[in-house]
């Protein structure tokens, strides 16, 4: 018998723990579509199988394509994402969001596209010469590049896959070597606007924002700009929070105190934290669960799908799936870091930060340290165009690793 070649088993590592979050995903999908009142054709659980066997085939078709042709034509790639990421604003929508595009009985959200081919686009801009981030414009440029289209999400409005879109900004300025000021002022807004609703905590910012620009900023005029900006934008807080969505409002204030709309926008957060802690350490067992089969838990097939699996299987098998979220993810960073291209290793770092944190969001939202936002756990919960997308990446950090053993 040959011996396994080092690039087959880079593969088959990559794949195993993707693999353990599918299966995961068909049981728990199958379990809620027990007491569904459809068929088992028109059930989540079927059409998450349709959509896998798509992914894979999209994976498969990812990991083929050259290298060299993805860096060739991601910008024409990237202007056609943007046009799509647009195109759901002309479409009605029976909710109030327009995210998705609707060909025939399938319903596409280009947002969940966006997020890795604005990476691809930051990819190729640094890596093209050699470029690495000692000027204030090359920072900007950055930061536009992927919040332009976040922009246009969060008008749609899809706050929680706005906030996984521009997650990123900050580990790719890292790792391209950007000076650690040039990350604290581009943190610096958010801290400014968050802190200013707390009088205290707003004097106490802007004490550390004064100490850190004096002793990092050798212009005075740029200093005072810098530092008056930020006093400003934490002044314009109350705008920022009306430009929210009274439901996007609610969530955050029920964040603090459930009490506030228990029946309302606490409902789910309340409903997945009894799911979650009613499971234990093993669970109530495979379709047993009280709060999925009788339909408390609402959105449970994508958004809380991470609180079926605890009440049914406890605390010991969402441990595990960590586990294996913890593996692909650093395996991932890995490979970021072993790649010789600055290409393709500003990718992977870049698709790294968006699984990480899309995980991490989702299940602090399960469990109450997060608002709610429509955002899926990555290659579990139900949903076609995050799934395909999730195996695109995926078959993209295939391809270059693959590559890296030729």
């Amino acid at each position: 018998m040959p011996p396994i070649s080092e690039q087959k088993k880079q593969v088959f590592i990559i794949l195993v723990p993707v693999l353990v979050l599918v299966v995961f995903s068909l049981v728990t999908l199958l379990s809620i579509a027990k007491h569904q009142n459809v068929s088992m054709f028109s059930s989540a659980f079927f059409k998450q199988l349709i959509f896998i066997i798509v992914g894979i085939f999209a994976m498969i078709v990812t990991f083929k394509i050259p290298i060299s042709v993805i860096h060739k034509y991601c910008v024409p790639v990237y202007f056609c994402a943007i046009i799509a990421t647009i195109l759901p604003h002309f479409f009605s929508s029976s909710i109030s969001a327009n995210r998705w595009i609707g060909i025939g009985p399938i319903a596409v959200q280009p947002s969940e596209f966006v997020k890795w081919i604005s990476i691809i686009i930051c990819a190729r801009y640094l890596s093209d010469r050699k470029r690495t981030v000692e000027n204030i414009s090359t920072y900007l440029l950055l930061i536009f590049i992927i919040l332009f289209p976040a922009l246009i999400v969060f008008t749609q409005p899809d706050l929680g896959t706005t906030v996984i879109m521009v997650t990123p900004i900050i580990p790719i300025l890292f790792w391209v070597n950007a000076k650690p000021y040039y990350l604290f002022l581009l943190v610096a807004p958010i801290f400014s606007i968050i802190t200013a609703f707390h009088n205290i905590s707003f004097a106490l910012w802007a004490i550390v924002l004064l100490i850190v620009i004096i002793f990092s900023s050798s212009s005075t005029g740029k200093s005072a700009l810098i530092f008056f900006s930020n006093i400003f934008l934490g002044l314009l807080a109350p705008v920022f929070w009306n430009i929210l969505q009274p439901y996007q409002q609610k969530r955050i204030l029920t964040l603090f105190n459930p009490e506030i709309d228990p029946l309302g926008a606490a409902y789910q957060i309340i409903q997945s934290q009894t799911a979650i802690g009613s499971g234990g350490l093993i669970g109530k067992g495979w379709m047993q669960g009280t709060q999925t089969q009788l339909k408390y838990l609402p959105v449970q097939e994508s958004d809380f799908i991470l609180s079926v699996i605890g009440e049914e299987f406890g605390f010991i098998t969402i441990l595990f799936i960590f586990l294996m979220y913890a593996f692909l993810i650093y395996k991932i960073f890995q490979y970021g870091y072993l790649v010789k291209e600055c290409f393709t290793s500003i990718i992977l770092i870049g698709i790294g930060s968006i699984l990480l944190a899309q995980v991490f969001v989702n299940s602090a939202m399960t469990v109450g340290l997060l608002p709610v936002k429509g955002l899926p756990l990555p290659f579990i919960s139900a949903g076609g165009s995050s799934l395909v997308s999730s195996f695109v990446m995926l078959g993209l950090v295939l391809n270059f690793v693959s590559h890296r053993f030729d």
